[in-house]
């Protein structure tokens, strides 16, 4: 039970941490005008969401997937099909991308969840692939490489950002909670020791296949807000590429924690922006920074920032005279 209590205690902390950054996200517009660097941070919300979702399975579930922003893509596809070939507003086309991503969440959860290790990595990667040809080839529905043209959801980009806020702060708030309840329990007892967990009666495939389908469904609602803000979307969203920076995000930030992939995403994308004009090698450092973190650091900057304080308070307490 202290072990529970303290995981809540930590969970609370995150949390906070969490609410600090997003309420200084919300100041900036104040003091940056420019729209370019609105649209950088709105991006930012979008990798962020996508970074929830996969950190849900990975960082809580201890299962590790490549098609985090598969998922993404199919949520900008499903509202991007329904006002393509139905008018399908934004208010139709969002909740049918959630729906749509968590129905094929659902459905391969149904197949890869008894899989362990490389087996279940190489298996989402397949499936990846298997999304992004299918959608780059379907030229007759999809448009294929030519991408499909979007309704934007608000006119004003400064509006756009408080939208992407809000839901990303929502979707923070719903897993705050979810992680608090029996469920993320039975997910961290599912991380730590499968057969532990099982030994004591909770349904191993079952909640993999709940934790899988969340994830999917927080995808498609981050694909599909991107999607109205790009007012555009193409097979490009879906490159593996794109969800090896959502990892790097993740594992940088911190995996495994509320707090980690929010600060990983902004300063990941925010970074990656400054080295653009590098090319491709921003890729390169990017990767050796989730090496030196997967070595060394497995708790990311979260986990540095925590141990941190813990020694600065740990040296304050003895350096205090005794009563």
């Amino acid at each position: 039970m202290a072990g529970f209590a303290d995981t809540r205690s930590r969970t609370r902390v995150e949390l906070a941490a969490t609410l600090v950054i997003l309420g200084v996200v919300a100041l900036l517009p104040i003091t940056m005008t420019n729209d370019y660097w609105r649209g950088v941070v709105i991006v930012s919300m979008y990798f962020a969401m996508l970074a929830i979702g996969w950190n849900l399975i990975a960082g809580y579930t201890g299962q590790f997937s490549l098609a985090p922003a598969t998922f993404g893509m199919i949520g900008a596809y499903a509202t991007g099909l329904l006002a393509y070939w139905a008018s399908g507003t934004a208010l139709v086309g969002i909740p049918a991308a959630i729906l749509v991503s968590g129905a094929v969440g659902f459905a391969l959860a149904r197949v890869v969840m008894r899989l362990r290790g490389p087996y279940l990595a190489l298996t989402t990667l397949s499936f990846a692939e298997i999304m992004r040809l299918v959608v780059g080839n379907s030229i007759d529905i999809t448009r294929g490489d030519l991408g499909l043209n979007v309704p934007g959801l608000v006119e004003s980009r400064l509006g756009f950002y408080y939208v992407m806020l809000a839901v990303l702060t929502a979707v923070q708030l719903g897993l705050y909670f979810f992680l608090r309840s029996p469920a993320g329990l039975y997910l961290r007892a599912i991380r730590d020791d499968e057969i532990a967990a099982a030994s004591r009666g909770v349904r191993i495939v079952r909640w993999k296949t709940y934790a899988f389908t969340l994830s999917a469904a927080i995808g498609g609602l981050a694909g599909a807000l991107y999607g109205h803000f790009a007012q555009f979307v193409s097979p490009e969203l879906g490159l593996l590429s794109q969800s090896g920076i959502i990892i790097s995000m993740v594992v940088i930030g911190g995996l495994g924690t509320l707090v980690g992939p929010v600060g990983g995403a902004f300063l990941i994308y925010v970074a990656s922006e400054f080295l653009r004009d590098f090319g491709g090698y921003q890729l390169v450092v990017f990767a050796l920074l989730v090496i030196l973190f997967g070595r060394f650091f497995r708790e990311g900057l979260w986990g540095l920032l925590r141990a941190a304080f813990t020694r600065g308070h740990d040296s304050r307490v003895v350096s205090q005279p005794a009563e």
